[in-house]
C-alpha cells in the first residue's frame, strides 16, 4: 500500500475551505512553527475533533515540523468514560490522554458562592490542561475555539462585564507557554458540517459536571446566540462584517484617553 492510500485511509474528510482558513489563520498569527510541541485540548465535542484531524493534515503538508497530541480532561464523575475518544485517536494515530483528576469531588468545597458551576469546572479543565502541558514540556496549547465563540464572547462582556475584549488567536500564558486557538476564523457551522459528513460520535453539554449539579444552568451565551441568529435573519452578511470589525478597530474613538493620539489634541 502506498504512503499516500495509506494516510487517506487513516484520515477524515476535511472540506478545503475549512482546511484555507486554518491555515491562513496559522500563518497570520504564526501560531504554529518549526520545532513546537503542541497539546490539543479534547473534550469530544465537534470542535476539539475538528481541530486534532486539521492539525495532523497541517503537519503532514506543512513545511516545517512539529509535534502535537491530544489530553482529555477527566472530572471524576461518575460513570465517566472517554473510552470512544481514545479508540478514536488510536484509529487516527493521534496520540492521546485521558488526564484523571478529583475535579469534581471537590467542587463542592472549592467553588465560590454565587459563582457559575459552567465558569467554574471551565476554570479548573483548564487548569488541569496547564498542568498536563507543563509535564509534557509543551510549549503551545490548541483549543478548539471557532469565530462564533470569538463573537458571543465579545457581545457577552459587552453587555454583561462591560468591556470590549473577545478571544485571542494566540497569547503567552503566566505559566511561560503559548495558548493558540487555530479555528478562530472558521465559523462554527463549518465545523458541524465536518462532524455530520464524517459521522463523528460527538459528545456535548451532557458531560459537564455541572449538568449533575442542582443548580441554575447559565443563559448569557445562550442568549447571545439566540439574538445573534436573529439578527442574521435580517442581516444576511452579518458575521461577515462582524469579521472585517475585530480586524478594523480604531481604538482611540472611545472614551478611553490612555489610548487616544495625544498628538492630534495638541
Amino acid at each position: 500500500m502506498s504512503r499516500d492510500r495509506s494516510y487517506r485511509e487513516n484520515s477524515l474528510n476535511i472540506s478545503k475551505k475549512l482546511l484555507r482558513v486554518a491555515g491562513k489563520t496559522n500563518a497570520e498569527f504564526k501560531l504554529i512553527s518549526q520545532g513546537d510541541k503542541v497539546l490539543v485540548g479534547l473534550s469530544g465535542g465537534k470542535d476539539s475533533l475538528a481541530l486534532i484531524h486539521i492539525l495532523k493534515h497541517i503537519q503532514r503538508h506543512a513545511p516545517f515540523n512539529f509535534e502535537f497530541e491530544a489530553c482529555t480532561i477527566n472530572y471524576g464523575m461518575p460513570d465517566e468514560n472517554y473510552k470512544h475518544l481514545s479508540e478514536h485517536c488510536e484509529k487516527y494515530k493521534i496520540k492521546h490522554t485521558i488526564y484523571n483528576t478529583n475535579i469534581y469531588e471537590i467542587s463542592n468545597d472549592t467553588i465560590r458562592e454565587n459563582s457559575s458551576f459552567c465558569s467554574y469546572f471551565s476554570r479548573m479543565r483548564r487548569g488541569a490542561l496547564y498542568t498536563f502541558a507543563e509535564e509534557g514540556n509543551f510549549n503551545k496549547v490548541a483549543l478548539g475555539h471557532h469565530f462564533d465563540d470569538a463573537v458571543e464572547s465579545f457581545f457577552m462582556n459587552m453587555f454583561y462585564n462591560g468591556s470590549m475584549r473577545s478571544m485571542a488567536p494566540i497569547y503567552k500564558t503566566q505559566r511561560g507557554f503559548h495558548l493558540i486557538r487555530p479555528l478562530i476564523q472558521a465559523r462554527e457551522l463549518q465545523l458541524r458540517a465536518f462532524a455530520d459528513e464524517n459521522k463523528v460520535d460527538t459528545i456535548g453539554d451532557e458531560t459537564c459536571p455541572a449538568m449533575l449539579k442542582n443548580v441554575k444552568m447559565p443563559y448569557a451565551r445562550a442568549n447571545i446566540k439566540k439574538w445573534l441568529e436573529g439578527m442574521q435573519i435580517e442581516h444576511k452578511d452579518l458575521f461577515k462584517m462582524l469579521r472585517a470589525s475585530f480586524k478594523h478597530i480604531h481604538d482611540d474613538t472611545f472614551l478611553d484617553s490612555s489610548r487616544w493620539k495625544r498628538d492630534d489634541l495638541s
